[in-house]
């Protein structure tokens, strides 16, 4: 729990980084510092799945990123009305607290067991799905959905990281 608290306060401490800082670059790097923690609070969560989509898709989110601000600098700007801006951003804080603690206070008790669903899936196959084989039964009927979103997000990072490729290519055959 200690490691799962200093992730969890590093991802915090990046997220304000990303957002302070005046250079672009160094923001989306922060952001991207953001994105891997969170990958390894899924890893220490015990859901692995979640954390390898996770880390793929921030990987070609922060390389699409890192391009698109590569030469360029913008000024943030900052609203003028700055009491406004503390009132937002305490309220986002309060909220945040507010669904980590109530989150933190539904993950199982520590010795606890954290799979409870896999004797379920496999006492109860059989009989809700009717197919012969029980790892098809929780792939594609238990978890069809997750299966369908793990699968969706993995093609799209494909084809980002595709076209991101091509366009490349077709920016060298231009400059030539």
């Amino acid at each position: 729990m200690l490691v799962f608290n200093i992730v969890l306060v590093l991802m915090i401490i990046g997220a304000i980084i990303a957002m302070e800082i005046k250079d672009l670059l160094s923001s989306v790097i922060a952001l991207g510092a953001v994105g891997m923690g969170l990958s390894l609070q899924f890893l220490l969560l015990k859901a692995p799945d979640l954390a390898i989509t996770q880390l793929v898709v921030e990987i070609l989110v922060l390389v699409i990123l890192i391009r698109a601000t590569i030469g360029r600098n913008i000024e943030k700007e900052y609203p003028k009305n700055k009491f406004r801006y503390l009132i937002s951003g305490l309220i986002f804080l309060i909220l945040f607290l507010w669904f980590g603690i109530k989150a933190l206070n539904d993950l199982p008790k520590f010795g606890s067991a954290l799979m409870n669903m896999g004797s379920r899936y496999i006492a109860e196959a059989k009989d809700k799905t009717s197919a012969v084989n029980v790892v098809s039964a929780i792939i594609l009927d238990f978890r069809g959905y997750d299966t369908l979103g793990e699968v969706t997000i993995l093609f799209a990072s494909v084809l980002g990281v595709l076209s991101v490729l091509r366009m490349t290519k077709v920016k060298k055959r231009i400059d030539k």
